[in-house]
C-alpha cells in the first residue's frame, strides 16, 4: 500500500527501520553495556547503577538461572515495580536465552495463576512485597524456582538494611516460601559461572506482554527479538528531530513514573534510554505524587513519558510548578487519550507540549506518533512510524476513505508473533494479509495523521447515533471544576442506551446541574449525559488507565436493580 504519509515526515527520519546491526535484543543491550559503561544507567531512591554495574548483576543473575536446569525458551515471570533489580532481571533472562514475563505486581491471586499457568513460568523473580500473592497460588501452577527480591536489595549495605527495616514493618504481608532464594544469594551464587551465549534469531520470543485484560482473560502478546528492536529503533529515529531542536549534553535523563512491567515504559523509558546510553530515574510508586515531584526535583530531566492521568495530577500539583525546566525536551504522551485542557496546563509549566502516540502491547508500544519537534498539542496521534502501515477498515475489512472512520489495522515489524499458546485468538485478530486488528476505531486524514476516536467496545449508541466516550471527557475536563471523568453507556428504555458520566471534582461545590449546564453549548442533544454521578476517585489500571468497564458495569447493575 502507498505511504503517502512519508511526506509528512519531519526531515531526517527515515521512512523503514533498520536492524541489521543486531541479531537480537540482547545484542542491543550488551553494545550499551560496553559503549557506556561508566554512564548512570538507572537511578532508584537515590541509588545509581552504571551500566556497567547492570552487565555485572545482570551476568551474574543469568548464571544462577541457567544453572537451575532451565531450558532455551523456559518462562522466567518478573513481578516487581520499578526498583533496580527490574532491569538487572530482564536483562538476565534475555541474555540466557529465555523468555522474560512482565506481570503486574498489584495482580490479584486469581490473576496471577491466570497468567503463571498461561505462560507456563517456571520460575519468578518477584519483590517480597507482594510474595504473599505468590504464596497463594504457587502450588496451583509450574513454577518450580523463586526469587526473591527486597526493596533494599541494591541499594548499598547500610541504606539497603534501612529501607528493608521499615518496608517490612509496613509494606511486607506475612508469607511463606520456604524454597525462595533471596536475589543477592541468587546473583552471588552465580558469579563467575560461564554464561554460554544463545545462537539468536530475530523471530525468536523475547517477551510474553500480557494484554491489560479488561475485557476477558488476559492474554499474552508474544514479542520477539526483532518487534522490539525494531520498536526501540524506530522511537530512536522519531526522537532526533526533537534532540536536534534542543541538544542534551552527555546522556538523556528519562523520568520512569510509569511501571516497567507495561509495555509503553518498558520501550519507551527503559529500552530507549539504553540504546542511546542515558539513564532512568525509576519511580517505584507514581501515585504518591508529592513524592514523585521531590524525587525529580533532585534531578535535571529531559524526558517525561506519562498518561493522561498523571500528567493530570502533576499540573495540579503546585510544587511540580517550581521544578526547573530549563532542559526540558519533551513529553510523550500515551495508553490513553490527553485531554487538550490536561495538555495546555502541561505546556504552560513545562514549556513543552505533549507529543502524543498511539500503541498497544501486541505491537511492542507505539505505532504512531506525532512529530517530536512539534510546538504545539495537536489532538491527534500522528503519522504511522518507521515501517508501520496502517489502513483504515469497514466491519468487513474494506478500507474505508480518507476522512471516514473505521477500525485501525496496523502491519510492520513491530506486531507481535502472535497471542501465546492461543493461535485461535490469532488468527481472530490477524487478517489474511498480515494486519493486526487493533479494536480501536480511528480516522486518518490527507497527511496521514491518525485521530482516534475510541474503542469499538466503548462506543455508546443513542437512538441509532454513535457517541465516543473520548469526546465527551475531553469536553467535561474543559470544566474548571472537575479532576478527572468517565463517560459510559448505560440502559435507556427510551434510546437504547444513554450517556452516564462519573467525575472526580477538583470544586467541591460543583453540581450536575452546573456541569449539564456547562455541557449544553457544546455537546449536542444525544450526547448530552443524562445521568451524572460524583466519585472520590475512578479505578484505574496500574498504567493509569480509567478503568470504563468497571464503571460501565457498576452502572448497569445500579440501572437494572432501579
Amino acid at each position: 500500500m502507498e505511504r503517502f504519509w512519508l511526506k509528512s515526515y519531519p526531515q531526517g527520519v527515515p521512512a523503514d527501520v533498520d536492524t541489521n546491526g543486531y541479531d537480537s535484543l540482547v545484542a542491543m543491550i550488551e553494545e550499551s553495556f560496553v559503549k557506556f559503561r561508566d554512564r548512570p544507567a538507572y537511578v532508584c531512591m537515590g541509588k545509581s547503577m552504571t551500566y556497567g554495574d547492570i552487565d555485572k548483576y545482570s551476568r551474574d543473575l543469568a548464571g544462577y538461572l541457567v544453572g537451575l536446569g532451565l531450558q532455551r525458551g523456559d518462562r522466567v515471570a518478573i513481578m516487581m515495580p520499578n526498583v533496580l533489580q527490574y532491569p538487572v532481571a530482564v536483562a538476565a533472562v534475555l541474555r540466557a536465552g529465555f523468555i522474560a514475563v512482565n506481570v503486574n505486581p498489584l495482580y490479584t491471586p486469581r490473576e496471577l495463576e491466570h497468567q503463571m499457568k498461561d505462560s507456563g513460568a517456571k520460575a519468578i523473580i518477584i519483590l517480597e512485597n507482594f510474595a504473599n500473592t505468590l504464596q497463594q497460588i504457587v502450588a496451583r501452577t509450574q513454577i518450580e524456582h523463586i526469587v526473591l527480591a527486597s526493596m533494599g536489595d541494591l541499594l548499598g549495605m547500610v541504606k539497603g538494611a534501612i529501607v528493608n527495616f521499615v518496608v517490612r514493618r509496613k509494606m511486607v504481608p506475612p508469607f511463606s516460601l520456604p524454597k525462595a532464594v533471596a536475589f543477592n544469594k541468587a546473583v552471588a551464587a552465580g558469579a563467575g559461572k560461564t554464561v554460554p551465549r544463545p545462537a539468536f534469531k530475530k523471530d525468536d520470543i523475547a517477551v510474553l506482554q500480557y494484554t491489560g485484560g479488561t475485557t476477558g482473560l488476559a492474554k499474552g502478546a508474544s514479542l520477539s527479538h526483532g518487534a522490539i528492536l525494531s520498536a526501540v529503533i524506530a522511537s530512536d529515529y522519531w526522537l532526533q528531530p526533537a534532540l536536534k531542536r534542543k541538544p542534551v549534553e552527555g546522556g538523556v535523563i528519562y523520568v520512569c513514573a510509569l511501571p516497567l512491567y507495561h509495555v509503553y515504559a518498558f520501550v519507551n523509558c527503559s529500552l530507549m534510554a539504553m540504546r542511546a546510553g542515558g539513564s532512568c530515574i525509576l519511580i517505584p510508586n507514581p501515585r504518591d505524587i508529592p513524592g514523585l515531584v521531590k524525587e525529580i526535583s533532585k534531578y535535571t530531566f529531559h524526558f517525561f513519558p506519562a498518561v493522561n492521568t498523571l500528567f493530570n495530577a502533576l499540573v495540579h500539583n503546585p510544587d511540580f510548578a517550581k521544578l526547573d525546566f530549563s532542559k526540558f525536551v519533551s513529553s510523550t504522551g500515551g495508553g490513553a487519550a490527553v485531554q487538550e485542557s490536561v495538555a495546555r496546563k502541561w505546556a504552560e509549566i513545562t514549556g513543552a507540549p505533549i507529543v502524543e502516540g498511539y500503541g498497544l502491547s501486541e505491537t511492542c508500544s507505539g505505532i504512531t506518533c506525532n512529530p517530536a519537534d512539534i510546538k504545539e498539542f495537536t489532538g491527534t496521534v500522528g503519522l504511522p512510524m518507521p515501517g508501520v502501515e496502517i489502513r483504515i477498515a469497514d466491519d468487513d475489512g474494506v478500507s474505508v476513505p480518507l476522512g471516514q472512520s473505521g477500525e485501525v489495522l496496523i502491519r510492520g515489524p513491530q506486531v507481535m508473533s502472535g497471542y501465546w499458546g492461543q493461535p485461535q485468538e490469532t488468527a481472530k485478530a490477524m487478517t489474511s494479509d498480515g494486519f493486526f486488528k487493533s479494536g480501536d476505531i480511528g480516522v486518518m486524514d490527507e497527511r496521514g495523521y491518525l485521530r482516534i476516536v475510541d474503542r469499538k467496545k466503548d462506543m455508546i449508541l443513542v437512538s441509532g447515533f454513535n457517541v465516543y466516550p473520548n469526546e465527551v471527557e475531553a469536553v467535561v475536563a474543559e470544566h474548571p471544576g472537575v479532576l478527572e471523568c468517565a463517560a459510559v453507556g448505560t440502559p435507556d428504555a427510551r434510546t437504547g442506551e444513554a450517556v452516564q458520566l462519573f467525575v472526580v471534582r477538583k470544586d467541591p461545590n460543583l453540581s450536575a446541574d452546573d456541569l449539564k449546564n456547562f455541557l449544553k453549548g457544546q455537546l449536542t442533544g444525544y450526547k448530552q449525559p443524562q445521568r451524572i454521578e460524583f466519585r472520590e476517585a475512578l479505578p484505574k489500571t496500574n498504567v493509569g488507565k480509567i478503568l470504563r468497564r468497571e464503571l460501565r458495569d457498576e452502572a448497569i447493575r445500579d440501572v437494572r436493580s432501579s
